[in-house]
């Protein structure tokens, strides 16, 4: 398991080159299972696979990653991600027809509560995968090389 601690680990040690690459074949990797499976499997027949296809193109996956959500230095929520890769890119999976601000919110949420600098929301619900990003506000700060 990928360890997240917001109080103690920013995760803001990377370029915005490096996670935007990293964001690139992850996506990359969700179109060749998109377009493999196509529409129609559960939620964890997608992440199984995209797992599998990230890991084979040489980056680090946790499934089911659990997140925890802090108030005044005390644990008050814990959430699971579907994937977090490199530690850096947490990929929230849906199988859905259309996706709503309760998706969108769910990965600001992610976000906020993690420190990590991206997340993507990828819905395999539809003949073409949909595809949305979240940028945590403090990424901008990072350096562009």
């Amino acid at each position: 398991m990928i360890p997240i601690n917001r109080v103690t680990e920013p995760h803001f040690n990377r370029t915005q080159l490096e996670i935007n690459t990293i964001t690139q074949e992850i996506i990359g990797c969700g179109f060749k299972v998109s377009n493999t499976l196509g529409v129609g499997f559960l939620e964890k027949v997608y992440e199984n696979a995209l797992a599998h296809e990230i890991r084979k193109a040489g980056f680090a996956v946790a499934q089911q990653h659990p997140i925890q959500v802090y108030y005044d230095r005390i644990v008050v929520g814990e959430y699971v991600a579907d994937l977090l890769v490199e530690g850096l890119v947490i990929v929230e999976l849906k199988a859905i027809k259309q996706l709503t601000v309760i998706e969108d919110a769910q990965c600001l949420n992610y976000i906020r509560a993690t420190n990590v600098p991206i997340c993507l929301l990828l819905n395999f619900g539809k003949p073409k995968m949909g595809i949305e990003r979240f940028v945590h506000p403090l990424w901008s700060t990072l350096p562009t090389k």
